[in-house]
């Protein structure tokens, strides 16, 4: 995306200085550090590889353009999530829809399949797929915070400021959004809930 890099040490505020100082050499540092998480989040709105990587491109202009405004009391790398959601979740609108295009990915179950049966394969994949479509049918403000918590692993703190919401909101929300994949997966595929128990179903909560 960006050729040019500089050591890796150097802290984010200061290369944010220097972007904002002009140079590019500091811009390219920045996008080369953030590049790769920017990708993977967008990866989980849309499987096509050639679409993220033109999402991103979007992100990082964005990212230029308002650098100036971010305001160092939050960290860079939630300022920059949210635009990427923001870019992820626009795009989906412009293109007529509103369901979420999640990659197939089991972490959000806790079932864990025996590595050494010969019918794991098959069964990560009947969860993987079973994970999507769930997730897929949820509203876009609990699917969102699914895939921050869930697939990012993003801690409370960080959702909140990546959605600019109160980490109260953040809890209340999270406990709907697991609660809602959670009837799901009872009501259209209870064979996959981990020795019948919903609260296995998803990973527990890490602050």
């Amino acid at each position: 995306m960006f050729a040019l890099k500089r050591s890796p040490e150097t802290p984010d505020r200061d290369l944010i200085q220097e972007v904002l100082d002009g140079s590019e050499v500091a811009f390219a540092e920045l996008v080369d550090r953030y590049k790769d998480r920017v990708l993977r989040l967008l990866s989980r709105y849309c499987r096509d590889a050639i679409e993220c990587e033109d999402l991103a491109q979007d992100v990082f202009l964005k990212v230029f353009r308002k650098l100036h405004t971010f305001q160092h009391g939050s960290q860079f790398f939630t300022w920059l999530y949210r635009i990427t959601v923001n870019a992820a979740t626009d795009h989906l609108s412009r293109a007529g829809s509103r369901r979420l295009k999640l990659v197939e990915d089991t972490g959000v179950f806790e079932r864990g399949c025996d590595a050494e049966s010969p019918t794991a394969p098959l069964e990560a994949q009947e969860l993987a797929a079973v994970t999507r479509k769930i997730v897929e049918g949820l509203p876009e403000k609990f699917r969102t915070i699914l895939v921050l918590r869930e697939f990012e692993d993003l801690s409370y703190t960080e959702i909140a400021e990546v959605l600019q919401i109160q980490l109260g909101t953040v809890e209340s929300r999270l406990f709907r959004a697991r609660q809602r994949f959670k009837d799901a997966l009872t009501r259209e595929h209870p064979e996959l809930l981990p020795n019948g128990d919903v609260a296995g179903a998803t990973r527990g909560a890490k602050r």
